[in-house]
């Protein structure tokens, strides 16, 4: 693997360069916002850290992050592509929202004065945290073995029972996507104004890259995966 980032990486650099680096720094409790204009060495000396370990996360992490998905799949199973959803989409979901959140509210405490739309910001993120979350449990836990059920037994109560469930999903669709839209007004097409410090770089570069990979969920199952399953239960009726 290609290595991105090496001691002599500025902090501050690489956050700005992989916004996902500052939950490995705070985990280490590596200061990359007042303390971002130094070499990552210097940072690793000062708290005695495992250097190797802490490159070896930000490399991977950051090649994971650059992989691009390639795979045609109007082509795939509905297995396939469902297990896809989860493991890219509902994962990264179940691991960005949590971690972005306490961001969001620091930007707002430390900044809100100056910037009230960043109460707007941390309403919105907040309303959009929930409904995701309970969307994504709704798909997995309800929605998609509904779709699995009916491929193995297309029968009309499955399939009634079936469409229902995605006519649910399309419009939370609808209303998450209406949240990250209102959130990309808001900030300006996430442009950080002029006095904004790292975190606020910070949150805004996540907020970005938020929409990014729900947009693409949201494809995969309004334009790909839903409309087969309907095409295919109208054609079996």
């Amino acid at each position: 693997m290609e290595k991105r980032f090496t001691e002599q990486s500025i902090i501050g650099d690489i956050v700005a360069q992989f916004p996902k680096a500052s939950d490995i720094f705070k985990a280490y409790k590596i200061d990359f916002c007042c303390g971002g204009q130094r070499p990552l060495k210097e940072a690793i000396q000062e708290r005695n850290l495992d250097g190797k370990a802490i490159l070896e996360q930000l490399n991977t992490l950051y090649a994971q992050s650059l992989e691009k998905d390639e795979k045609n799949w109007s082509e795939a199973s509905y297995s396939e592509l469902i297990d896809h959803i989860i493991q890219k989409h509902h994962r990264y979901l179940a691991e960005e929202l949590p971690n972005l959140s306490p961001y969001v509210t620091k930007v707002l405490r430390v900044h809100g004065a100056h910037h009230p739309h960043l109460a707007q910001i941390h309403k919105l993120f907040n309303e959009l945290k929930t409904e995701l979350e309970q969307h994504t449990i709704k798909e997995e836990t309800h929605a998609f073995p509904l779709i699995l059920q009916f491929e193995e037994t297309p029968t009309p109560e499955n399939r009634e029972t079936m469409k229902q469930a995605i006519r649910e999903l399309i419009n939370e669709h609808d209303v998450a996507g209406d949240i990250i839209k209102t959130i990309r007004e808001i900030t300006n097409d996430f442009t950080p104004p002029e006095d904004a410090c790292r975190t606020y770089h910070l949150v805004y570069n996540r907020l970005e890259a938020l929409e990014e990979d729900l947009l693409e969920h949201i494809h995969l199952e309004n334009n790909i995966l839903f409309p087969r399953v309907l095409h295919e239960t109208e054609a079996s009726q």
